[in-house]
C-alpha cells in the first residue's frame, strides 16, 4: 500500500482509465472506460474512453485500472463498529475506553479497504466518531450512527444484568411506553443520532427472549417514529427476526426490516406497498455462528433460525423486495463485508443485482442517493477497483485483497496498484 499521508492529503483531479465500468444502476458493463474526478471529489465523466474528455496531463493523478472493475464504493447499512466480533455488548463497561476507541478506528479502517465506504452503525457507536472521520481525524466509512438501541425491558437491548447494572456502557434505551420511546427518540437525537433504531421482536444474542417474541408494541413503535419524522424526518430502523414483530415494525411506519429472518408473504407485500427496505444480514447465518465462542443459548437459536432465514430471504429476492446490504458486522468479522454479497447470490440474487443492492439501494435506504451509490457525472468520487469479473464471480468482491484501489470523495484511501507518483501538484 502506498504512504497513507500522501494518498490521504492529496487533493487534485483523478483519472482512471483502461477500467471496465460497472456503475451500480444495473446496467451493462462498460469496457474500456474511463472515469474523471475533479478537485473537489465530484465525478465529471464516467463512460467509455472513446468519448471522455481530454484532461492536462500537469493536473490529474492517473489512475491504470489496468482493465480492471471499477465499480461504486459499496454501503454496509448494518454494522457494530464498537465491538469486535463475538465480543459481548454487556462487558462492554468492562473495557478500557481508550483501547475501545483505538480499536474501533482500526475496525473502520479495516471496513473501509474491504470497499466500504459508506456505513450505517445500528448500536453502540458515538455521533464523534463520525465527526472524527467528517474532520479528517481518522480514516474510515462515511458514517450514519444510531448511537443507541430502542428496547423495551427484558427486550433484546436490556442487556443489563436481573439486580439492574448495566454493563453495556449505556448502549441501550428502554422504553416501556409511547410516551418513554418519544423520550427515547429525543435523548438519542440529542447525542447526534442520525437515526433511530428500535427492537421490534427479541433477537438471537439477547439471554431474555426469543426471535418470535414481539419487542416495543406497535403503537409505541409508531410514536417513535412520528418523534424522529418532527425531528428533521429521520429515519427509523426496526430489528425485526419473528414476523409478528416485522408486521408491527411495517404497521409503525419504520422505514427499514433488519435481519427480516421470519418474513411471510403477508409482510412482503406490505413492505413492498410501504416502500420498506429489507437489510437481511446473511453474514450472521453464514458467517456467524461459532458454538466455541457463543453462549449456548445464542448458539441454539442460530442452529435453529439459519434454515428459516436462508428460506425466508430467499423468497423476499425471488419477491423482488428492496433489498439493501448490511452484514451486522461484530456478530460476524469485520472487514470482509461484500461477502454478503456471495450470501445474497447464494440464496437466488444475480450478481448485477447483489451489487445494485451493495450500492444504488443502499444509498436510496441512507437517502443519499444523489451523491452515492452509482458512477455519474455530477456524483461523489466514492468508488473501488476489483480484481477478477464480479459478475462471473462475485465472491472476488468479499477478499479485501481483491480490492486493490478505494476511493472517497475523489481521495484515494487505498492502493495496491503501486501507480506512478501523480504529476502536478499535491495540496
Amino acid at each position: 500500500m502506498t504512504d497513507v499521508t500522501t494518498q490521504e492529503t492529496a487533493r487534485t483531479a483523478l483519472r482512471i482509465h483502461n477500467a471496465r465500468l460497472i456503475d451500480g444502476t444495473g446496467a451493462a458493463p462498460v469496457d474500456n472506460a474511463v472515469v474523471l474526478a475533479d478537485p473537489e471529489g465530484t465525478i465529471t465523466y464516467a463512460g467509455p474512453a472513446a468519448t471522455a474528455p481530454p484532461h492536462e496531463a500537469s493536473s490529474v493523478r492517473t489512475v491504470d485500472a489496468g482493465g480492471r472493475t471499477v465499480l461504486p464504493g459499496f454501503f454496509d447499512c448494518h454494522v457494530h463498529l464498537a465491538y469486535a466480533q463475538g465480543s459481548p455488548p454487556s462487558r462492554r463497561a468492562e473495557l478500557d475506553p481508550v483501547l475501545v476507541t483505538l480499536d474501533t478506528a482500526t475496525r473502520l479502517r479495516q471496513t473501509l479497504d474491504a470497499g466500504i465506504t459508506t456505513a450505517r452503525d445500528l448500536g453502540g457507536l458515538s455521533a464523534g466518531y463520525r465527526t472524527a472521520v467528517e474532520t479528517g481525524r481518522i480514516v474510515g466509512p462515511r458514517l450514519h450512527t444510531a448511537v443507541r438501541i430502542l428496547s423495551h425491558t427484558g427486550g433484546h437491548a436490556d442487556l443489563r444484568l436481573p439486580d439492574g447494572t448495566d454493563l453495556t456502557a449505556g448502549m441501550s434505551e428502554i422504553a416501556d411506553t409511547a410516551d418513554a420511546a418519544r423520550l427515547a427518540v429525543r435523548r438519542v437525537l440529542r447525542e447526534g443520532a442520525d437515526l433511530v433504531k428500535v427492537c421490534a421482536t427479541g433477537g438471537m444474542g439477547s439471554p431474555y427472549d426469543d426471535p418470535d417474541d414481539e419487542g416495543l408494541l406497535e403503537e409505541e413503535i409508531r410514536a417513535a417514529v412520528d418523534e424522529a419524522r418532527r425531528h428533521g424526518g429521520k429515519p427509523v430502523a426496526a430489528h425485526a427476526q419473528g414476523n409478528a414483530g416485522i408486521l408491527n415494525a411495517i404497521r409503525g411506519g419504520v422505514t427499514s426490516i433488519e435481519h427480516g429472518y421470519g418474513l411471510d408473504d403477508r409482510a412482503l407485500d406490505m413492505a413492498g406497498e410501504r416502500g420498506v427496505f429489507v437489510v437481511p444480514t446473511l453474514s450472521t447465518v453464514y458467517a456467524g455462528i461459532n458454538k466455541d465462542t457463543m453462549p449456548d443459548y445464542h448458539y441454539q437459536k442460530k442452529t435453529r433460525w439459519s434454515g428459516i432465514t436462508k428460506e425466508n430471504i430467499a423468497r423476499a429476492i425471488e419477491y423482488g423486495s428492496r433489498i439493501a446490504l448490511g452484514t451486522d458486522a461484530a456478530v460476524g468479522p469485520h472487514g470482509v463485508n461484500l461477502m454478503e454479497l456471495s450470501y445474497l447470490v447464494d440464496l437466488g440474487m444475480d450478481p448485477m443485482a447483489a451489487i445494485v443492492a451493495g450500492t444504488r439501494t443502499s444509498a436510496e435506504l441512507l437517502g443519499v442517493a444523489d451523491r452515492l451509490g452509482t458512477l455519474a457525472s455530477g456524483r461523489t468520487a466514492d468508488l473501488v477497483i476489483c480484481e477478477g469479473d464480479p459478475l462471473a464471480d462475485i465472491g472476488v468482491l468479499g477478499d479485501p485483497a481483491n480490492i486493490v484501489c478505494v476511493v472517497q470523495d475523489g481521495i484515494v484511501r487505498k492502493d495496491l496498484l503501486l501507480p506512478a507518483a501523480p504529476t502536478g501538484r499535491q495540496s
